[in-house]
């Protein structure tokens, strides 16, 4: 048997590939894409998006659902390196957001297994030289990364998110992230946090608790895993999104930081 008949037969045993019988017709191949930030959830979400469309337009009805991807990813296990860093079980952080190729018979565990083998890879790549003399563990570092991800959509920001993270860690000050007190909550960006929200005993609650949340809440891409390993060296404490805009005006200073909150017609400090 030759080098490629085997390499043929180890995909299809693990659901990637599928080998018609003679004279059958081959597959259409199909395509998902899991854009960065998402999370778990999303992620599942985003499968039943993709099987309804291949049902509707391409006539074929995928293995892939959104609930098997959901029951798929909740028996994923991280990758061995990560196991001692782990505060609590969770696969969130490890699969990598990216667009993958799939067959109709493709299962939903060889998706994800494919997605924490991508991640596996891009991980390699990530310089934590840097997190090691923060005494990072690379869990936190793929923490930060993920809470990067959910606050900037500017390239350019990224490394200054990550150096206000990484300077309030240094403090030991609460990180006042709204992202991830939602996503303990599970209230979606578009509905508004409540004054019970913000009093809510979830350890993602960065508004009452020092430190990071206890996982990712999110799956980030590579540009914000490389900010979060190697933060701008910068001293910023604070940032503020500007009205109508994506970018954020960042300062070290507490009473610059309320007085442009005033400015910008958020809730004062």
């Amino acid at each position: 048997m030759s080098r490629v008949t085997r390499r043929l037969l180890v995909l299809a045993m693990l659901g990637i590939l599928w080998i018609p019988p003679a004279g059958a017709a081959p597959q259409p191949v199909l395509r998902i894409v899991f854009p960065e930030g998402y999370s778990v959830r999303q992620m599942a979400d985003q499968a039943a998006h993709v099987r309804r469309i291949a049902i509707e337009r391409r006539g074929v009805t995928p293995v892939l659902s959104g609930k098997g991807y959901a029951a798929a990813a909740a028996q994923a296990k991280p990758p061995r390196a990560f196991a001692r860093y782990l505060r609590q079980p969770s696969i969130e952080g490890f699969l990598f957001p990216a667009g993958y190729e799939f067959l109709p018979s493709s299962t939903p565990a060889s998706l994800v297994g494919r997605q924490i083998e991508t991640f596996e890879q891009r991980w390699r790549t990530i310089d934590l030289r840097a997190a090691r003399a923060k005494k990072r563990t690379p869990y936190d570092v793929l923490t930060i990364g993920s809470l990067v991800e959910r606050e900037t959509a500017l390239a350019g920001e990224r490394k200054l998110v990550a150096a206000v993270i990484s300077n309030r860690l240094d403090r030991g000050m609460p990180l006042g992230i709204d992202a991830s007190l939602r996503y303990g909550v599970g209230v979606e960006g578009t509905r508004p946090l409540t004054a019970a929200h913000l009093r809510s005993s979830t350890p993602y609650n960065t508004h009452r608790f020092a430190g990071l949340p206890p996982t990712p809440i999110t799956n980030p891409g590579l540009p914000s895993l490389r900010a979060a390993a190697a933060p701008a060296a910068v001293g910023y404490l604070y940032y503020l999104r500007r009205p109508n805009s994506l970018r954020h005006f960042f300062t070290a200073s507490e009473a610059e930081f309320c007085a442009k909150a005033l400015e910008f017609g958020y809730r004062g400090c």
